[in-house]
């Protein structure tokens, strides 16, 4: 049983993202002190009708080896589907402490029958 089954179970608490959107721009691709790549990109959500913002625009980030490698296959605008889990991550800027959400990204798949209108072979590949 891994750590965050028991838990899960300890607490009730349960931190499970599952996003259905689109690849927003170029994935970007930095390698850390540790050596690890870490990929940044930002998935857009669509909000139900009716509300004041049509999309939502959610961070998101991954040093999944498997999750990289779908990434560089993927272009902006397409539709994808990743799983992970929300993270709060926190950093000291000139104005002092600062924070953000992004979700931590375990999993993704490219969903090719959801590509856009326009999002032809011949666009930027997200692999930054």
């Amino acid at each position: 049983m891994t750590n965050s089954a028991v838990s899960r179970r300890d607490t009730g608490a349960d931190n499970q993202v599952f996003l259905r959107g689109r690849l927003a721009e170029a994935a970007q691709q930095r390698e850390l002190p540790s050596g690890d790549v870490l990929v940044s990109f930002r998935v857009t959500v669509a909000r139900p009708p009716g509300e004041r913002a049509r999309v939502d625009s959610i961070e998101c980030a991954t040093t999944r080896a498997a999750a990289r490698r779908t990434l560089e296959r993927a272009l902006a605008g397409e539709e994808l589907e990743l799983t992970g889990s929300l993270r709060r991550r926190f950093w000291r800027s000139p104005g002092g402490p600062a924070s953000r959400y992004s979700v931590d990204v375990v999993s993704i798949r490219l969903n090719r029958s959801g590509r856009r209108a326009g999002a032809s072979p011949g666009r930027k590949r997200a692999s930054g």
